[in-house]
C-alpha cells in the first residue's frame, strides 16, 4: 500500500474524524475544536467547546452533536454556528466519550469508569442510550475502557472498541434501542482499539496508538489489512467522494500527563478497496 497523504499538520491531539456531505469533521482535542477539511485541503474551525474529550457524530437530519464532557452536555450545532443543549447528562456519572448515532436516530454515548488523567484508580465503563425526547439510560456496561463505536451497515450491531480489553465488543441493537447479545466481536491480542469504523463486508477498521497503525478485521478476528504508521493512530473514517478513502488522525504520543507531542497532529489518507457501509 503506498505511503499515506498527508492533508493537515502542526495539529495537537486529533480524535473523532467524521465524513458528512463532502467534508472530513474531526476534533483537536488540544486546541478545543472541531474541525471540517474540505477535498480541496480548505479547513475551517466550525466550533469551539471546552472539553477533553471532543466528540461528534451527525445524526440522520444532518445536525452535528458534540459531546461536551467537562459539562456532561451534548450539544448540537445549529446552522447560524450557535450551540444548543440537546440532552443534559450532568445528572450522570461523568467520564464521557464517544458517540455514535444509526440510521433510525439512536444515539449511544460511552464513557470511561475512571478518571484517566487524574491518576483515578480503574473501573469499567459503560454505554448509554439517549432518546429523542433527552433521556438517557445505561444500556450496556463491564467495558474496560469504551473507546470508538460503529454501527454494521445493517444497523443491527453497536460495535465498541474496548482499549483496555485489547477487544471489539459486539451488541445486538434492539428496536427501543437498547442492547442485548454482548459478546466479544474480535479478540485483537495486545492491540489497543482506539476509534473505528465499519465497512460495507462489515469489516471494520480500528486505529491502535501504541502499534502506530491502523488494522481492518473481520468479525472473529481475522486481520485482512494493515497500514503501518510513523505515530499513532487515534482514529479513522471512511469518506471521500466514493467513500473508500481511509482518513487517519493521527499524532505522536507521550503518555500521561502529556498525551501527544505539540505540532505532531495529523489527517492522513489512504485508498482502500471496500468503502464505508451504507447503513439504513
Amino acid at each position: 500500500m503506498s505511503e499515506p497523504r498527508t492533508w493537515v499538520t502542526g495539529l495537537g491531539l486529533v480524535e473523532s474524524p467524521r465524513w458528512h456531505d463532502g467534508r472530513l469533521y474531526f476534533s483537536d482535542w488540544t486546541a478545543r475544536e472541531v474541525i471540517a477539511l474540505g477535498m480541496d485541503g480548505a479547513h475551517e474551525v466550525v466550533a469551539r467547546v471546552d472539553s477533553l474529550p471532543l466528540c461528534t457524530a451527525f445524526d440522520p437530519d444532518g445536525r452535528m452533536l458534540i459531546v461536551d464532557a467537562a459539562r456532561g452536555l451534548l450539544l448540537r450545532l445549529e446552522q447560524d454556528g450557535s450551540l444548543v443543549t440537546h440532552a443534559d447528562l450532568s445528572g450522570l456519572a461523568r467520564g464521557w466519550n464517544d458517540i455514535v448515532i444509526d440510521g433510525r436516530g439512536n444515539i449511544y454515548l460511552n464513557r470511561v469508569g475512571f478518571d484517566m488523567l487524574a491518576g483515578a484508580a480503574f473501573a469499567p465503563g459503560n454505554v448509554v442510550h439517549v432518546a429523542p425526547d433527552g433521556s438517557a439510560r445505561q444500556v450496556a456496561d463491564g467495558i474496560a475502557f469504551p473507546n470508538g463505536m460503529t454501527v454494521t451497515g445493517d444497523g443491527s450491531t453497536l460495535i465498541v472498541a474496548d482499549s483496555y480489553g485489547h477487544k471489539l465488543m459486539g451488541y445486538d441493537i434492539e428496536p427501543d434501542g437498547g442492547l442485548s447479545g454482548a459478546r466479544v466481536w474480535a479478540d485483537l491480542g495486545d492491540a489497543a482499539p482506539d476509534g473505528i469504523c465499519a465497512d460495507a463486508e462489515d469489516a471494520v477498521w480500528y486505529a491502535d496508538v501504541p502499534h502506530r497503525r491502523c488494522v481492518r478485521v473481520r468479525e472473529g478476528g481475522q486481520v485482512a489489512e494493515t497500514i503501518e504508521l510513523d505515530r499513532g493512530a487515534f482514529a479513522c473514517e471512511l469518506g471521500g467522494p466514493d467513500r473508500s478513502t481511509l482518513f487517519i488522525v493521527a499524532a505522536e504520543w507521550r503518555g500521561m500527563p502529556d498525551l501527544v507531542a505539540p505540532g505532531t497532529g495529523r489527517v492522513l489518507s489512504t485508498q482502500v478497496t471496500t468503502p464505508a457501509a451504507d447503513r439504513p
